[in-house]
């Protein structure tokens, strides 16, 4: 068999798989087996609880012996010691351990103390019709129950004080499948709920509210770890409790629950086998169906990274053949692609231009069509000889409009730059406050002259930002030159800077004013694209400030918008934080 043959991979793997099984079912033993142990055992516990209590309510009138045989089924049944409290948690008087003998035309019942004797006084063999002789003392005045002392046999003379009796056995409950030292743990009641009042577990408050106690209890005396339940009782009786204990670490309990922990996880252990039986039968078929699907992008011309099968059998052979034809061919393929995107970019380059070009005349033709108009007309009244108080007025009109030309052509002529990508940024660390303030200080005669102020609110002294110097000032006087235009008299300008998520700083300029059509806040950063035509062309705006804006802070990858605020209007822009000046 050799080693890199598919038969020794398929026998390694199987090998591994099965290892992997059984090593996985230990550990799971080792890990879950006391827990799931305890869980199964208080579980049943708790069921025959239930069940106990249904039964003791339907034991009606209050027979003891028949009292006394549930408790002591329960016991032997479920391994642990039960007890019926009364509401004031006082143990029942009632033994679930007792033998009844016939003794000549008298029955005499002998329940078996928890306390005093231990199961080894107990002889075995107690049959029912079997011969009894017991020594032990009358609790009534029809000597009727007697609490034994000394099991004896049948000739004997009994000790001083006490009396004996021989019968046959008709009826008995003693017993069976207990752990070590049974009625040792039958009188641990009183112990138990000793030490929860020492301790103040609210055992009492709980049951009394209607809720079940689950606790643990340490022998103090044995060091035997013990699980105690207790729920309500409530019959025609009165308010009663039930309290159940049994210990946690019989041996023989154990391997009985060993048991139905291996039942248990056996279909958890076969779920595991189907699952690793199906990855590997994955694995013996995954390069087939890895050829199988790089033939199928090679067939659709598709030359991406082939996936390469590092083996050095067949599949591995056959695998490096294909990448190698895939990469010669996507060589040929890509070399026809880039002259072809070099064509086609070229051909969208061109097409480009002369719609820019295009409607660059447009534009101008438009925006300076009125501006054109208004010159001819003052020009014309200056040459037919306007009154000499006119004369000053019509020219200084004429030079306004001259200027506002020429401010519209110089916008328009920036706005090419940005739009052909023929503007590159020179990127440094500024402070952003500082240039806020040198953009503002512009505006102070047109501040006075709209009766405006203007508020720098910034939550540090400096932040500094990476950004393009001249560039940002451009944009700081664009915004500033629109909050100032379409300001309230008598107003507050606000330029608010803080630091935002981490690594940027966000800069918002607010004025107070008329509010803008939620329609166009998307539209104001187009070209020419004014909300209202009369209110922009009257107070002198070209259109053009608010693109230019928007192309250099999409060359920054800024964060940049419009809202509406309670007052007016607030423009924000987000920029990356620096460290400091460089």
């Amino acid at each position: 068999m050799r080693r890199r043959s598919v038969v020794f991979k398929l026998f390694a793997v199987t090998s591994v798989l099965i290892l992997l099984v059984f090593s996985l079912v230990m550990l799971a033993e080792g890990l879950f087996f006391d827990r799931f142990y305890r869980s199964s055992k208080l579980g049943a516990l708790d069921r025959g609880m239930g069940q106990f209590a249904r039964q003791l309510e339907q034991t009606e009138p209050v027979n003891e012996l028949k009292i006394s045989r549930l408790l002591g089924e329960f016991m032997n049944g479920h391994d642990a010691s039960i007890w019926v409290l009364s509401g004031q948690f006082q143990r029942s008087a009632i033994n679930p351990y007792y033998v009844v003998l016939q003794a000549g035309n008298k029955t005499v019942t002998l329940p078996i103390p928890a306390e005093g004797m231990t199961t080894d006084a107990i002889p075995g063999g107690i049959q029912i019709g079997g011969m009894l002789t017991v020594d032990g003392i009358f609790m009534d005045e029809d000597d009727t129950v007697m609490q034994p002392i000394d099991f004896q046999p049948a000739d004997h003379d009994p000790e001083q004080g006490l009396t004996w009796v021989t019968g046959k056995v008709t009826d008995f409950m003693l017993p069976e499948q207990r752990s070590y030292n049974p009625l040792y743990q039958d009188a641990l009641a009183d112990d138990v709920l000793k030490d929860w009042n020492s301790q103040g577990v609210p055992y009492e408050q709980k049951l009394q509210s209607g809720s079940k106690i689950q606790q643990n209890w340490k022998d103090p005396w044995s060091g035997v770890q013990y699980a105690v339940l207790m729920q309500p009782l409530t019959d025609s009786g009165g308010n009663r409790y039930l309290m159940a204990m049994t210990s946690m670490q019989p041996v023989g309990e154990a391997v009985g629950i060993l048991k139905k922990y291996y039942i248990v996880i056996a279909p958890m252990i076969l779920v595991l086998v189907i699952l690793f039986s199906l990855i590997y039968s994955r694995m013996i078929t995954r390069p087939l169906i890895t050829l199988s699907r790089s033939a199928s992008r090679l067939a659709r011309l598709d030359f991406a990274k082939q996936p390469e099968i590092k083996s050095r059998d067949e599949f591995g052979d056959l695998s490096r053949h294909m990448i190698t034809l895939s990469h010669n061919l996507d060589a040929a393929l890509k070399e026809l692609t880039r002259t072809n995107e070099r064509l086609q970019e070229e051909l969208r380059e061109k097409l480009r231009s002369e719609e820019l070009r295009k409607e660059l005349v447009a534009n101008i033709s438009h925006e300076l069509k009125t501006p054109l108009g208004i010159v001819k007309g003052f020009a014309e009244g200056l040459q037919d000889g306007v009154a000499e108080d006119k004369r000053e007025r019509y020219l200084s009109l004429i030079v306004n409009e001259t200027d506002r030309m020429n401010a519209l052509i110089m916008d328009m002529l920036e706005l090419s730059k940005f739009e052909v990508k023929a503007v590159k940024l020179h990127p440094a660390s500024l402070s952003l406050p500082d240039l806020a303030q040198r953009a503002a200080a512009s505006f102070a005669q047109l501040l006075e002259q709209k009766h405006l102020k203007l508020k720098l609110d910034t939550e540090a002294v400096q932040l500094w930002v990476e950004a393009d110097p001249r560039r940002m000032e451009q944009v700081l006087l664009n915004l500033l030159s629109n909050a100032i235009r379409h300001a309230v008299e008598g107003s507050v300008i606000t330029v608010r800077m803080h630091r935002s998520y981490p690594d940027r700083v966000t800069t918002m300029i607010e004025n107070a004013g008329t509010h803008i059509a939620a329609s166009d806040l998307d539209r104001i950063w187009d070209q020419f694209y004014r909300a209202e035509r009369s209110r922009d062309r009257k107070s002198g705006g070209t259109g053009l400030g608010l693109a230019i804006v928007k192309h250099i802070l999409e060359l920054h990858d800024a964060d940049f918008g419009a809202a509406n605020t309670d007052e007016g209007v607030a423009f924000y822009f987000t920029l990356k934080q620096s460290k400091g000046d460089t």
